[in-house]
């Protein structure tokens, strides 16, 4: 018995859809609808001063425009974050969060 397809596009609105966006968007959206499956939009605004709210608009506005549909509301990761901070409450709890004192530079040359 296989899982259920879930695709998936997720944006960071820090400037309008460009070719590449939409390439990526249909590829998902032509997998998860190919094989009977659902397609959700999540948007990755995490970085308030860099995605404001009008970018995530303008991109929902553009994806409706063109034909693409979700099957669920718009998914916002900026409004997540008691989700995200349960998380973090359970895995501190277990003693599995440490912190990090690398630089960013140093995360960087990590990759």
């Amino acid at each position: 018995m296989s899982m259920p397809v879930t695709g998936r596009f997720a944006p960071t609105p820090s400037g309008r859809l460009h070719l590449g966006n939409i390439l990526c968007c249909l590829l998902a959206y032509l997998s998860a609808r190919s094989q009977g499956g659902r397609f959700l939009l999540r948007i990755e605004d995490v970085d308030i001063p860099r995605c404001p709210q009008r970018l995530s608009e303008a991109c929902i506005d553009d994806l409706r425009f063109l034909g693409f549909d979700w099957d669920e509301p718009p998914l916002f990761q900026s409004r997540r974050e008691e989700v995200y901070q349960q998380y973090f409450d359970r895995l501190s709890k277990l003693d599995l969060v440490y912190p990090c004192f690398c630089t960013r530079a140093q995360l960087h040359a990590a990759l």
